[in-house]
């Protein structure tokens, strides 16, 4: 399909806008929920086999109605395609509801187009906050919460922050997160799990999983190197599937890539086979917004490297902050010596991201905004 060239998806009455590998993850099962009545349009914000179709297939999901091809480029430039772009489609296939997710350049496009068309916008993962202003995922989320006719909040403490922001009652529904049902579907069982750790040639609770690629750790050389480093000091193997985002920063860097070979660094993994080797490792260290969410569900401690979390609901459980330096080998060779215990502890606390039901509350919610409803 030619990206400039929009064409029309049939009597398909909601549209659901997408371009990255979490959103395909998130919104997987809303599309297979709304059946016939969903289109998919795809963004081209990350459209690559690692990072995006092989994740469509994981979830037997149709090839997108329309790619809209907008590439790599600076935020304001993607941002600007994508509402260009989408723009023309909505006025072509006038659907009745548009649905976006979570913090990306596509979310916030997708809320801006919808609001341009006068469409009735749904948030899915509406209401996290890191309160870092600094972050350009920030302003997205915010920006997509306002123009929401409908937000789906996660968690009490999402509708929380919705409600502090001024956004009316009656636009919020709790509705628990995705990732649990997204999780609880495709975490592989115990045989596949046991041939990823010999594919890896690691032993169970014996390694991390580690993964980077926000721009206040991978852009700065200096950063990155202090994050490899310590990595590298963890006394057991470190998985380390490389972002491509990642992977040019080490590329660009004869010092990085001396550093980095210490790791065992594999090419970005489909997600079930992350979440295989995930659910037995020892622990995660990570600057993903996703993956603490994932560490709840498959009970494992995760050590968030960043300023900031919007995600405070896991912190003190699952989840412990810091920002690059010497605490990531002091906090992760802690838990290696306490782990027995410390999986076990982690193993009697529920995800405070809600039953696997979130996807049908989502889609019963979303024809109170259609027409006519």
């Amino acid at each position: 399909m030619d990206p400039a060239t929009p064409t029309a998806a049939g009597n398909k009455s909601v549209v659901v806008v997408l371009g990255t590998r979490p959103e395909i993850i998130k919104l997987g099962h809303i599309i297979r929920l709304l059946g016939s009545a969903a289109s998919i349009v795809h963004t081209g914000q990350h459209f690559d086999t690692g990072l995006s179709q092989v994740f469509l297939e994981a979830f037997g999901l149709p090839a997108p109605d329309a790619v809209l091809g907008v590439g790599g480029a600076r935020r304001g430039i993607q941002i600007g395609r994508i509402v260009e772009k989408l723009d023309s489609f909505l006025r072509t296939n006038s659907p009745d509801a548009i649905v976006v997710q979570g913090d990306t350049n596509s979310a916030v496009a997708g809320a801006l187009a919808a609001n341009a068309c006068d469409i009735p916008l749904v948030h899915v993962e509406s209401g996290l906050r890191s309160f870092d202003r600094r972050m350009p995922e920030e302003h997205n989320r915010v920006v997509a919460d306002h123009l929401a006719d409908l937000c789906c909040a996660p968690t009490e403490v999402n509708r929380s922050n919705l409600r502090d922001e001024g956004i009316p009652e009656d636009r919020i529904v709790v509705t628990g997160n995705t990732i649990v049902e997204a999780v609880e579907s495709l975490l592989p069982g115990p045989d596949r799990r046991a041939a990823l750790l010999v594919q890896h040639k690691v032993e169970q609770d014996r390694f991390v999983v580690s993964t980077f690629h926000r721009p206040e750790n991978v852009d700065d050389p200096v950063t990155l190197r202090i994050i490899i480093d310590q990595l590298a000091h963890i006394p057991v193997p470190v998985v380390f599937p490389v972002h491509p985002r990642t992977a040019a920063r080490i590329q660009d860097d004869v010092g990085l890539r001396e550093a980095a070979e210490q790791l065992l660094m594999v090419e970005p993994l489909d997600y079930e086979a992350f979440l295989g080797l995930a659910a037995e490792c020892a622990m995660l260290v990570t600057d993903s917004g996703g993956i603490q969410e994932e560490a709840s569900i498959l009970k494992r401690p995760v050590l968030v490297v960043r300023r900031s979390t919007e995600r405070p609901e896991v912190l003190g459980t699952f989840a412990t902050r810091v920002e690059p330096g010497p605490q990531i080998t002091e906090i992760t060779t802690n838990w290696l010596a306490a782990l027995p215990d410390l999986h076990l502890r982690l193993a009697t606390i529920p995800s405070p991201y809600g039953d696997g039901t979130a996807s049908s509350r989502i889609v019963a919610a979303i024809p109170r905004l259609t027409k006519g409803a």
